[in-house]
């Protein structure tokens, strides 16, 4: 006697749902729906693999519509209506399915995220000391030391911040590290870091704003020119002159492309001047571009983006 049970059938559509919602691995979803023609029907209309990409990143849920080169947009309310086609379901369940996959291999192939240096909130002597030079992994560049500077400050407590345009709009970020530089010429060689560190992820403000950071690096402060969807918590910075790892508790989804990264307290004062600066050597983001296969459009101040999915990619 045949005894298999096929128990998407059997058990009804709300229970085969909160057993098919427990899945945690993309992978999972992805076989669930290659188990049958059913099962792919039950996952894609359904929108499992959807749900799973708002579970593990709630910011998703601001994207308006979907768009593939070629094909008709889909837009949010199409996807939410009960009239929705199903090569609309079947479409969203692809994107959302795919996402999921590139996000998971960049637990597991990291490389640095870095495109451009963007602004710094001072910078001591321009271009000399530029957070063009941070991303410079020696200490000395055509016989020139390779830092960035703050200007010097009388508050021992003042903040500073540099801010980097990432490699793609849509980059998953596992760490930061941070090199403060050891200023070697000075009496003492002091180390001038900071005393922690935090760090912001985000987008432009406006379409006119990002026209304006095209041009990289700012030689002034744009952090206004930003809305920082997340921030992280402050992490201890140590007076000591080598990469410091900052991990972030979890993969943070960054939609729009742009770190912050706020350098709280000054640790050292400049014994020529009697003021405090912070020195960096090196800058490195770890994480995953999710380009050339997803790009993000529009970000409006609202947080609602256009996802843009290029299926021949994969």
């Amino acid at each position: 006697m045949d005894t298999r049970v096929d128990f998407v059938q059997r058990l009804g559509a709300d229970v085969s749902l909160n057993i098919l919602l427990r899945l945690n691995d993309p992978a999972d979803v992805v076989r669930a729906a290659s188990v049958s023609c059913l099962w792919h029907q039950f996952v894609a209309t359904n929108g499992i693999s959807k749900q799973l990409c708002l579970r593990k990143f709630p910011q998703l849920s601001r994207i308006a519509r979907i768009t593939e080169p070629g094909l008709r947009v889909v837009e949010r309310k199409d996807v939410e209506s009960s009239n929705s086609s199903w090569e609309t379901l079947k479409r969203d369940h692809n994107v959302y399915a795919s996402l999921l996959q590139d996000i998971e291999i960049s637990n597991s192939c990291t490389s640095d995220c870095i495109g451009n240096a963007g602004s710094a909130s001072s910078t001591d002597h321009y271009p000399d000391e530029s957070i063009v030079n941070t991303l410079v992994p020696r200490d000395r560049y055509q016989d020139l030391p390779s830092y960035w500077s703050s200007i010097g400050h009388s508050d021992p407590n003042a903040s500073k911040t540099l801010v980097y345009k990432l490699k793609a709009d849509l980059c998953v970020i596992t760490e930061i590290k941070i090199q403060p530089f050891k200023v070697y010429f000075h009496h003492g060689k002091p180390i001038c870091s900071a005393n922690s560190v935090r760090f912001r992820l985000g987008h432009p403000k406006s379409s006119r704003d990002k026209s304006d950071l095209l041009h990289l690096p700012q030689q002034q402060p744009a952090d206004d020119k930003f809305i920082w969807t997340y921030t992280s918590e402050e992490f201890p910075m140590r007076q000591e002159n080598r990469l410091q790892q900052f991990k972030l508790p979890e993969s943070v989804l960054c939609i729009g492309g742009y770190l912050q990264i706020e350098l709280l307290g000054i640790a050292e004062r400049c014994d020529i001047d009697d003021l405090f600066y912070i020195c960096i050597r090196h800058v490195k983001v770890r994480g995953k571009p999710l380009s050339p296969a997803f790009g993000v459009q529009n970000v409006e101040p609202s947080g609602d983006f256009v996802l843009e999915y290029k299926r021949e990619v994969f």
